[in-house]
């Protein structure tokens, strides 16, 4: 009993939180917000109704731009307060302060209503403070959530926050008629004031409460950093201010016109007692409806649909309802009887989109500007554009009404045509300004998220170019020049022989020799002569080698003869054998023949240093000729370095006979470099045996690998179709290589690289992709529902938490194949940037999530964030119900359907099921235990025998006497274990009863 009561309430919270689409502990801190801004709304509200009644009554209508002029002269000099404050007092005591400061004039309206000679001016003034405060109070709070919720949370907690505004509407607007009876219209000031100060105290409380939230140092002016991405990050952030800016400016300046033309026809209509009910009761409808807006639609809304998308549908519905009315109201159809009905309508969508959905998305808006700046920001824009806008709306009214009287056309109807005319060109700026801010948000969330890393493709490759030469000509450090020389030999391989050439009789003999080589990729003939001077000093054999190289064939028909010289005995074995190569590629057959008895001599040398030249010489001839007799005797050298030069050579040579020894060469760590190297030399024709060593399973999995990587580096086309073609039928660690592989080849450049993500997508096309992205969500649907039917509330125990980790770790893999095979989709360095977020703290998190809620389009969006977010196993697991439905199994069930899908298992998560099975003891199907027992991973095998061993002794009996001779020496030893116990051929393997078979298989030995 006592569990169900303390887990009743939980239960319930929970559901409480799911009906309004919050998280676990955003609840609290959404309550308080709401509490505070309606209290304080409430009280400012009240404010307003009275007045706008007093002043309607005082002044009428026409006076009102005088008001929005004056308010904005008041709204600028309560920002400078706002900005000010900061650089005074920690953040949590400004908020509190302006919450205060906001209540603080009203006893002193209240005092000058009663004195008739203060009164008109009182409530001129009054007014002016309420228009000045509304936003004030907007921008308190969205600055307070912003410290308070990260980007993500506060999509989903703002809506219900920005409610409390409506919340007071409701409560403020069918209160009002019985406050106006019971304390007259004057005294309802008094009663704002405390209610506003209520919201205060409720503030003072949120600052204290989560003092962590707010950042205790003052504002100051940001350092100047120096360095590049800062730079950027600054020069996005400015645009995007600039743009913030205009779509509040904008924002604002439609909705006063459209208010003021709705006052206006009040004003000509109703009386000062009667606009107050009215205005009461419109804003207690509109509040409801707002109401139940924010609390079950909008926060959804906004996540399903994205930000800008619910911001488009404010200035869409003016410009449509806008239109409407223009048309209804001329003259000839309508007439005016209807301009008072469309600008009821328009002031009715235009309050009730405003304070749901463009009033949830505002503090969004201020997300991507970093923390640093994003408070002082927010309170410039705020406390800036939106008095901005109200002054220069004011003017604009003004001019309007001045320019109709010019005209001698000063009815209201008409001035009304022409402002609506005037909110339609307003709407319409105001909708671009949208769709300019919606690429500027990506890009600053990117910029935010890389901030500190510069791509290469940021500098200016001429500019760099200049400084290496610079640098290759000054005195300096070695290992500097060699850098310079890498990365201009990267910067433009073909007219790196321009830049080196000239420079080579002054560089040291390390970077000559790097030079050279780095322009023998490009020979030129241009380059000869300072290449030529080398060989006429006495370099090191090493440059004087690659000297002679670059000059016999860069050369159309070069002197043979004159490399006879090099074929002595006494010289270099470098430069010998670059000499005797030279000639058996381009001499005649008596120079081929006295090369190859050079060779020979070389090959057959006990000295490493002439055999390993030797083996180089043969790589860098056309055909071995005679030589290929010496091959075999060369594989099996003592010495690596020739066993690794051979290997070369023989690619090189294409001797079709050896090339299972480059295959070999690749198992073994010493000589894999160099077998890759020849294998790649072979190109398309090392494709078909590179292909079935990586799709033969009995191999290791290392080595299978390495094959794909090599079919990468071959990167013809024909190898990127092999790689595209397997990728639809590849799965686990094969397609995470192979992904890997496609991105990689996509940065690279060169004569036979072409793009992987191009070649994918040509070959598999925007939907194939997407088809291997709801592949990938529909297996960790599957996942997804092993973890929730075999949960630890189902099956504890040791194996039951080793399956489990294993199934969490095949869901890190599966999460990274995601990023992977978005990247062919969207721009890589967007995706990087969310992946590296969401890796992070909360606020990163939910930087990267809101980086791919902008960027994906696909339609499995909506799971894709689900399972990338931090949500319970069953939330995941709801939002693929499209791509994997769940059917609520038994955990032996549950099992047995994984084991099915094991084709997608790791190997450890399929090892894991018998060993869960074993220890359950769980039966299981036949044709599992046989795949398990012809797999070709040994502790697989291992796992099957030792849940054989308990579930069926009798067809263990069977399987022993076939498995004595494994390749795996722990199955084996763990065979003749098992057939030692069952008395099948204890005698023959000599084992006592006390004696354990070495390597015999137990829980504890198996790796986790």
């Amino acid at each position: 009993m006592t569990v169900t009561r303390l887990s009743t309430p939980l239960f319930s919270k929970q559901r409480l939180l799911k009906i309004v689409n919050l998280r676990s502990g955003e609840g609290h801190r959404t309550l308080l917000m709401f509490a505070f801004y309606t209290a304080t709304s409430m009280g400012i509200l009240w404010l307003e109704v009275s007045s706008a009644a007093l002043f309607l009554g005082q002044y009428g209508a026409q006076s009102l731009p005088l008001i929005y002029i004056f308010s904005a002269v008041v709204g600028f000099g309560l920002s400078f307060i706002y900005a000010w404050l900061q650089r005074l007092l920690p953040l949590r005591w400004v908020i509190v302060l302006i919450a205060l400061l906001m209540a603080l004039p009203l006893p002193l309206f209240w005092l000058g209503m009663a004195l008739p000679a203060l009164a008109a001016i009182t409530v001129f003034v009054m007014r002016l403070w309420v228009e000045a405060i509304y936003s004030l109070n907007d921008l308190n709070v969205a600055v307070t959530a912003n410290q308070l919720f990260n980007i993500r949370e506060i999509k989903r907690s703002y809506p219900i926050i920005s409610s409390g505004n409506l919340v007071a509407d409701v409560l403020s607007g069918f209160s009002i008629y019985l406050l106006l009876r019971l304390l007259g219209l004057k005294n309802v000031i008094v009663l704002a004031c405390l209610m506003m100060l209520v919201g205060g105290g409720i503030l003072i409380y949120i600052s204290d409460r989560y003092e962590h939230a707010f950042p205790e140092s003052l504002k100051r002016t940001e350092d100047n950093a120096s360095n590049h991405s800062t730079r950027r990050l600054r020069g996005s952030t400015r645009q995007y201010v600039i743009l913030l800016f205009s779509f509040f400016a904008l924002g604002q300046a439609v909705m006063y016109l459209v208010e003021f033309q709705y006052l206006l026809q009040l004003d000509a209509t109703l009386d000062a007692q009667a606009i107050a009910t009215f205005l009461g009761i419109f804003s207690g409808i509109l509040g409801l409806m707002e109401l139940l807006t924010q609390w079950f639609t909008s926060s959804r809304l906004i996540e399903r649909a994205g930000v800008f998308t619910v911001t488009m549908l404010l200035p869409l519905v003016i410009l449509t309802l806008g239109s409407l009315s223009l048309v209804l109201s001329w003259p000839t159809l309508l007439g005016s009887s209807s301009l008072l009905v469309g600008l009821v309508v328009l002031k009715f969508m235009d309050e009730w989109l405003r304070y749901t959905l463009v009033a949830s998305t505002r503090p969004i808006l201020f997300q991507p500007i970093p923390d640093s700046s994003r408070g002082r920001l927010q309170s410039f824009i705020g406390g800036i554009a939106e008095p901005l806008s109200m002054g220069s709306t004011g003017v604009g009214i003004l001019l309007t009404i001045w320019f109709c009287n010019q005209l001698g056309r000063s009815s209201v109807s008409f001035q009304s045509r022409v402002f609506l005319l005037e909110v339609l060109i307003a709407a319409a700026i105001w909708l671009g300004a949208i769709f300019l801010l919606r690429s500027r948000y990506l890009n600053l969330l990117v910029l935010s998220a890389e901030r500190g890393l510069l791509s290469f493709s940021d500098a200016n490759l001429r500019v760099l170019k200049r400084a290496f030469i610079e640098q290759l000509e000054q005195p300096g450090r070695e290992a500097d020049k060699r850098s310079c020389v890498e990365l201009l030999s990267y910067i433009d391989p073909s007219g790196v022989g321009d830049v080196l050439a000239p420079l080579l009789p002054g560089l040291s003999a390390s970077l000559q020799k790097q030079s050279l080589e780095a322009m023998l990729e490009y020979p030129s003939l241009d380059c000869l002569p300072p290449v030529r001077s080398l060989t006429e000093s006495t370099p090191p054999p090493e440059v004087l080698a690659l000297a002679l190289r670059y000059i016999w064939i860069a050369e159309a028909d070069p002197d043979i003869n004159a490399l006879k010289r090099y074929l002595n005995p006494e010289t270099d074995p470098v430069v010998r054998g670059t000499a005797a190569s030279l000639m058996l590629r381009r001499g005649n057959p008596r120079q081929k023949a006295e090369a190859t008895n050079a060779l020979r001599q070389m090959l057959a040398h006990p000295r490493e240093r002439e055999r390993v030249m030797g083996c180089r010489a043969l790589g860098e001839a056309d055909y071995m000729q005679a030589l290929r007799l010496y091959i075999p005797n060369l594989l099996q050298d003592e010495s690596l370095r020739v066993r690794r030069a051979l290997l070369e050579a023989i690619a090189a040579t294409r001797l079709e006979e050896y090339y299972p020894s480059l295959l070999k060469g690749l198992s073994y760590k010493s000589t894999r470099d160099a077998a890759v190297n020849a294998l790649v030399r072979l190109g398309n024709e090392a494709l078909p045996m590179l292909r079935r060593l990586a799709e033969d399973y009995h191999q290791a999995e290392a080595l299978r690998n390495q094959a794909w990587q090599v079919i990468g580096q071959i990167g013809t086309i024909e190898a990127l179709d092999l790689l595209v073609s397997r990728l639809q039928t590849a799965w686990g660690d094969t397609r995470r290589t192979i992904l890997r592989i496609l991105l990689r080849l996509s940065q690279e450049t060169g004569l036979k690289r072409s793009k992987g993500i191009d070649v994918a997508l040509d070959r598999l096309g925007r939907p194939g992709i997407e088809r291997l992205l709801n592949q990938e969500l529909t297996f960790m649907g599957q996942i997804y529902a092993g973890l929730i039917d075999i949960s630890a509330d189902e099956v504890t125990g040791r194996e039951a938490d080793l399956f489990r980790n294993a199934l969490r770790d095949m869901l890190v893999d599966s999460r990274e194949r995601l990023f992977m095979l978005m990247r062919f989709l969207y721009p890589s360095g967007t995706i990087q940037a969310a992946q590296v977020s969401l890796q992070g703290s909360p606020a990163s998190r939910a930087r990267g999530l809101e980086i791919l809620d902008n960027t994906l389009d696909i339609p499995s969006k909506r799971a894709v964030l689900s399972v990338l977010d931090h949500r319970p196993d069953a939330e995941k697991l709801l939002s693929l119900a499209n791509l994997a439905p769940h059917q609520p199994m038994s955990a032996s069930s549950r099992l047995r359907y994984l084991m099915d899908l094991r084709h997608f298992l790791s190997d450890w998560a399929f090892a894991c099921c018998f060993h869960l099975a074993r220890q359950q003891q769980w039966s299981l199907m036949t044709a599992q235990t046989v795949a398990g027992l012809r797999h070709p991973t040994g502790f697989i095998r291992e796992a099957v025998l030792a849940y054989l061993q308990l579930a069926s002794p009798r067809v263990l009996a069977e399987v022993l006497p076939q498995m004595q001779a494994d390749t795996n020496p722990l199955v084996a030893a763990q065979v003749k274990q098992l057939m030692f116990e069952l008395g099948l051929s204890g005698d023959r393997l000599g084992l006592s009863q006390t004696e354990a078979a070495p390597g015999s298989l137990n829980l504890g030995s198996l790796p986790t």
